[in-house]
């Protein structure tokens, strides 16, 4: 029998190791630092606010503790922003290697929640410089969204009196009731600043602040007027409901994504949408895609 060759283990644990630092890559130092000191820091700091939200007498030198805590996760947080801007990282690169995708996300859609309460105001809406054609899609859900804000706000003022007595959970409840109702007029807000847009051949397609999807005119097979009230969940289906109704469809010849709120991938083939002029929309599109392409001059002669 042949003795193995004495390169053979050394070529296995190569091998193995690529293997698992490709499905796994290994963490450096620092990023498992960073996250045991979240692990820790955080979930603390909100026992103890649930605790003196409660009225729970929390001796001084836990306080003085946690605070020391959340002191040292700031300080590594800046400590190890500052190493990824050294290695030139731009800031959006260095805020996606420190925060979690999905934390991005949510934040990013408050942010444009938000956003949007000032461009409504100001009357300024969202994407549609140098578009051929803009498509509203709000007006019809407009009253349940206003009723929606007034239960909010009766709710707010109701709070307010029943918890006069106890300033501490009346202040936090206070915060999380006017949010509520920034939250709701926000929802509005974008869904009326952020009009369906039809521009360079892409028609892009969108609802309050959380989808936003271009799909290639050269995509859509068929474009139809179709009033539909109740949309059952599928695979490869988006359906895009105002006030509960969607009035086109459009079918396609290859999938476009529509990545969910945290990010996760969805591939899509029949998307149903509303706007306020659904003919408009529907007449735009056939347009658009049955237009000639323009024929190319003929060469200039010598």
């Amino acid at each position: 029998m042949t003795a193995p060759s004495p390169r053979t283990p050394r070529s296995r644990s190569r091998s193995r190791s690529w293997s698992w630092s490709w499905l796994r890559p290994a963490a450096p130092p620092r990023g498992r630092v960073l996250r045991g000191l979240r692990a820790v820091a955080l979930p603390a700091e909100l026992v103890l606010a649930a605790c003196l939200i409660g009225g729970v007498r929390i001796p001084g030198s836990v306080l003085l503790g946690a605070e020391l805590l959340m002191l040292g996760l700031l300080g590594a947080e800046v400590f190890v922003w500052l190493r990824l801007r050294r290695r030139g990282l731009s800031r959006r690169e260095t805020l996606a290697e420190l925060v979690p995708e999905p934390v991005l996300r949510v934040a990013g859609h408050e942010l444009r929640l938000m956003t949007s309460l000032a461009r409504w105001v100001a009357r300024r809406p969202h994407g549609i410089n140098g578009a051929d054609a803009v498509f509203p899609h709000a007006r019809d859900q407009a009253a349940q969204m206003y009723g929606f804000a007034f239960v909010c706000v009766v709710e707010t003022v109701g709070m307010s009196f029943l918890l006069a007595n106890w300033p501490v959970i009346h202040a936090v409840v206070l915060v999380l009731d006017v949010y509520t109702v920034l939250f709701v007029l926000g929802l509005h807000a974008a869904s009326a600043t952020r009009p369906h847009v039809l521009a360079d051949g892409v028609l892009r397609v969108r609802q309050a602040a959380h989808v936003d999807v271009r799909v290639p005119l050269d995509r859509i097979v068929s474009v139809r007027r179709e009033t539909l009230f109740t949309h059952q969940k599928a695979d490869g289906e988006l359906n895009l409901d105002v006030g509960s109704q969607t009035s086109v469809t459009l079918e396609l010849t290859e999938p476009v994504d529509a990545p969910r709120l945290l990010g996760a991938p969805h591939p899509v083939r029949l998307i149903r949408l509303h706007a306020d002029d659904p003919k408009a929309l529907h007449d735009a599109v056939t347009r658009a895609r049955t237009a000639p392409s323009p024929v190319p001059a003929p060469p200039a002669s010598a």
